[in-house]
């Protein structure tokens, strides 16, 4: 324990404070038993990071949003009731499920699971994590075996080769440590499309067809030559420039750190993105107005009056954050294919080292991140595009999961491919940072606050006050 505590005291000043998140925040107060629980009932789920004998009476799962608690209620069959505030859920047993919710802005959820778990060891059985949940950006710090903070899946009873075959191979390496060991596994999987206005589409193109809007934006060069249409007729392709960037990023050859390394490599990829986002702001492609995501502008960018012809979304992101800014009437958006594959985010369930609940821990992991009948039904309520290869084959050829936002078109089928062709980038402790950090460094250069060698030095600086442990940034020649 002396090592998990050590190595989390370490990761912990790698804290991050990117805000996008995967999911939202809702007012639901009570859960109900949903499909029962499917997947393996091999046993043995005591092990070395786990505490033996009689299950405690409180589970403490850690999150940063209410979403996985929705989840849980929607389709755990143990789940009884839930406190109107939402911080308590109730078991048939009895045992209670506490929720203990952080923000992940500038951030607090990090650091407050980090001090947990650096208490771990001498916390009382109500008090010990049981779950807490990572994403796709910082997912690598948990699962890190030296961290020692999330058990692998085996060891909690659950075979990832037999009963998580069924999951997307991208989730499962993105779960893993190093040498392979699963230590996480998720509900979600996050392919990206092409979501597009379709009365803009009417007026440029002469059709919102979603196949022949799909030819215009197959490729990089196409979707220029697009823009440049959209632009006569006084639209923007995008919003802004961030909206390209998870693109870029999910094509780096390397990871930012190598494992065991202190050297923050910079990818061609990503100096890609910088490059082509001065191109398309000069080309008058994007709105200039829009500086980045997550504000105000980038919002209103999604109304009916912008101008913006598309953003570049997954799942969540059409029902959590598109459709909430849209101020018309269901039907004018549509979705078809990206100019590339992409994975924007994922949210990790993990079963925490030294949790006193690890029965409870693997049925509630089973129930919501392997039975297929709960992670289509996870889609049908949430349009979540969940994690079973053949579930969401299913989903693509059922009308009923139709999006009624969508004007009835079935998103699902331009998911599946996206996503049976993802390839995870390599991942490192300090993504989120990095993601971020590159992001705010070159928004100035764009903006025009600063020129290029300005920003790559503003970057220099502020990733080594965020990971005081760097010691070098190399930059692609």
């Amino acid at each position: 324990m002396k090592k998990r505590v050590v190595s989390i005291m370490l990761i912990a000043a790698m804290a991050a404070s990117l805000a996008a998140g995967c999911g939202k925040s809702s007012g639901s107060d009570s859960g109900n038993g949903g499909s029962s629980s499917g997947g393996s009932s091999s046993g043995g789920s005591s092990s070395a990071g786990a505490s033996s004998g009689e299950e405690g009476k409180v589970i403490n799962i850690y999150s940063w949003n209410d979403e996985f608690r929705e989840r849980v209620e929607a389709v755990y069959p143990e789940v009884k009731e839930t406190s109107k505030d939402g911080t308590v859920t109730v078991l048939n047993d009895g045992t209670e499920i506490h929720w203990i919710i952080n923000p992940n802005q500038d951030g607090v959820y990090q650091q407050k699971l980090d001090e947990a778990l650096m208490q771990q060891a001498d916390a009382s059985a109500d008090d010990k994590v049981d779950i807490f949940l990572s994403e796709t950006d910082y997912v690598n710090k948990y699962t890190d075996a030296d961290a020692d903070a999330a058990i692998p899946l085996k060891d909690l009873g659950i075979d990832p080769d037999r009963d998580l075959a069924d999951q997307y191979d991208f989730t499962k390496v993105t779960a893993s440590d190093v040498d392979g060991v699963q230590r996480g596994s998720t509900w979600q999987c996050c392919p990206g499309l092409l979501v597009y206005r379709r009365d803009i589409a009417k007026e440029v193109f002469g059709t919102d067809d979603p196949e022949e809007i799909g030819q215009k934006v197959k490729d990089w060069d196409t979707i220029k030559a697009t823009a440049e249409e959209l632009k006569a007729k006084g639209y923007y392709t995008f919003a802004s420039y961030a909206d390209t960037f998870r693109l870029y990023g999910n094509s780096i050859e390397e990871s930012w750190v190598s494992p065991g390394e202190t050297t923050i490599k910079v990818d061609q990829k990503i100096m890609d993105w910088v490059n082509s986002s001065k191109e398309w702001l000069d080309a008058g492609y994007l709105d200039k107005n829009v500086k980045g995501q997550w504000n105000d502008d980038w919002n209103k960018a999604m109304s009916s009056a912008s101008k913006v012809f598309a953003f570049l979304f997954p799942a969540w992101g059409i029902d959590f954050t598109l459709n909430p800014n849209w101020d018309g009437e269901d039907g004018v958006w549509a979705v078809t294919n990206p100019p590339q594959e992409y994975n924007w985010g994922g949210s990790y369930v993990h079963a925490c080292t030294g949790t006193d609940n690890p029965e409870h821990v693997k049925d509630i992991i089973l129930a919501v991140t392997v039975d297929k009948d709960n992670l289509l039904k996870i889609s049908k309520d949430y349009s979540d595009f969940t994690n079973t290869t053949s579930g969401m084959k299913e989903a693509a050829e059922d009308d009923s999961f139709a999006s009624e936002f969508l004007g009835g078109q079935n998103a699902f089928e331009y998911f599946v491919p996206v996503a049976e062709n993802i390839e995870i980038a390599p991942l490192s402790a300090y993504d989120q940072g990095c993601v971020e950090l590159i992001q705010n460094s070159f928004s100035d250069y764009l903006q025009g606050k600063v020129d290029y060698d300005k920003a790559k030095k503003n970057f220099e600086t502020a990733i080594i006050e965020r990971y005081p442990d760097i010691t070098e940034i190399q930059w692609p020649e």
